[in-house]
């Protein structure tokens, strides 16, 4: 895919690149991009769509579920039509129509640590949309290794939290939780948290693929909705972090 901007690009893209130092230059780089989503629910489809919106030329999307009518409060780019469907495949059909200019990819896998790898290939920058901190160390091991910058984000009802990690600059994110916290298989969750946290996490990832403006790094933003109160806390690196201390 060529970095050059069509004319239905350039009207597409118009408002966002009015922004003080993105301009075209900003908008190739977007172009240019290859960004993974790992997980195709309340995080990563509001995620995805902003992505695709914004023009990220290269978007793809990880997640071997099907979509069950208990998502649909959330999961937005899934649809009453949907219910069986393959989470990635669905989602990716609506992300091909919404930006015909980008190429969009689904995969229907489950990511391991034997696959981590090769899954992030290429990767500019990897989102982490997952439900499970079992597979979001799995994630962030694959990125420290592989020096791909990783903005991760959770929620938990009304609750949240988001940090940009880029491996070597700051903390990874068992610098941040040497304990794997406990996995909860059904926890409550109304739509507009995700939608919130997803928001942010697309745009961090246009901040780094921009170079525009600061990011998390080294911060993690801590959100109450019950009280509409944002806290940032400084995070910092383990020097015996046994994942990216030598980094």
């Amino acid at each position: 895919m060529g970095s050059s901007l069509s004319k239905s690009e350039l009207e597409r893209y118009n408002r966002q690149m009015l922004i003080p130092g993105w301009g075209k230059k900003g908008q190739k780089r977007i172009k240019s991009a290859k960004v993974v989503v790992t997980g195709a629910g309340g995080l990563g489809c509001p995620a995805s769509i902003y992505l695709a919106a914004a023009g990220v030329g290269r978007l793809v999307l990880i997640d071997r579920e099907r979509f069950e009518l208990s998502n649909l409060n959330r999961q937005i780019l899934g649809w009453q039509k949907d219910i069986g469907r393959p989470k990635a495949e669905a989602a990716v059909e609506k992300l091909k129509a919404l930006n015909p200019d980008i190429k969009v990819e689904g995969m229907i896998v489950e990511i391991t640590k034997e696959n981590v790898h090769q899954l992030l290939e290429g990767a500019d920058i990897v989102v982490d949309a997952m439900d499970n901190w079992k597979t979001r160390f799995i994630i962030n091991e694959g990125c420290v290794d592989n020096r791909i910058p990783f903005v991760h984000a959770g929620i938990f009802g009304f609750y949240g939290q988001i940090t940009t990690i880029i491996p070597g600059e700051g903390p990874c994110l068992r610098c941040i939780l040497p304990e794997t916290p406990s996995d909860i298989s059904r926890f409550p969750v109304p739509g507009v948290t995700p939608a919130l946290f997803a928001s942010l996490q697309a745009m961090e990832t246009l901040k780094l693929i921009t170079g525009l403006g600061e990011t998390l790094k080294g911060r993690m933003l801590l959100f109450d909705g019950e009280r509409v109160s944002f806290t940032i806390m400084k995070v910092e690196r383990n020097p015996e972090c046994p994942i990216c201390s030598h980094v």
